[in-house]
């Protein structure tokens, strides 16, 4: 048996689950979220606790036990408590501003770099140099922050970019004069 997978899922008190077949429905303070499990995989309620099943025992089978209940644990904690992002800007006057719903980055280029957030994400820019991304879908958190990150990946020989908050760059040695 999957060892994650034969965990159980507690639901927090302030979050409502639904299971109808392999669809679950979680509603919390932080919003909505819908899950089609994967296949071979069901789910059941028991009390405060969301079950994960397999349908057989086959290698596929055993390995989409896991991420089903990954992904219903996923799921519960972020209707629940959220997800959140942190990026910084490094370099010389670059910088990020927030303009309603979208956000602006000068990065160097000869244009402002104009990104939309998307529906369900918060991006809030603090400082002028650092940018939080919130939302309560763990996937799509981290997808906006890859893309946002993408803009300007930190590059190796003086570090300048976007990078996530605590992340470390590896430097190159520049030429030397001979």
């Amino acid at each position: 048996m999957s060892r994650i997978g034969k965990l159980p899922v507690p639901i927090p008190a302030r979050v409502k689950v639904q299971v109808q077949g392999r669809t679950i429905t979680a509603e919390g303070p932080k919003g909505r979220l819908t899950l089609q499990l994967p296949p071979l995989t069901s789910a059941r309620l028991e009390g405060d606790r969301i079950v994960v099943e397999r349908q057989a025992d086959t290698k596929q089978a055993k390995a989409m036990h896991g991420l089903g209940r990954a992904l219903v644990n996923n799921l519960v904690r972020g209707v629940a408590e959220g997800y959140r992002k942190r990026l910084e800007i490094q370099g010389v006057g670059f910088r990020a501003a927030m303009q309603g719903n979208t956000l602006t980055l000068s990065l160097g280029y000869s244009h402002p770099v104009i990104y939309p957030a998307p529906e369900g994400v918060k991006i809030t820019v603090e400082e002028n140099t650092k940018i939080v991304v919130e939302g309560p879908d763990k996937q799509q958190v981290g997808q906006v922050a890859a893309q946002i990150r993408s803009f300007y990946p930190p590059e190796p020989y003086k570090g300048k970019g976007i990078r996530y908050e605590g992340e470390q760059i590896i430097r190159k040695e520049g030429k030397t004069a001979q």
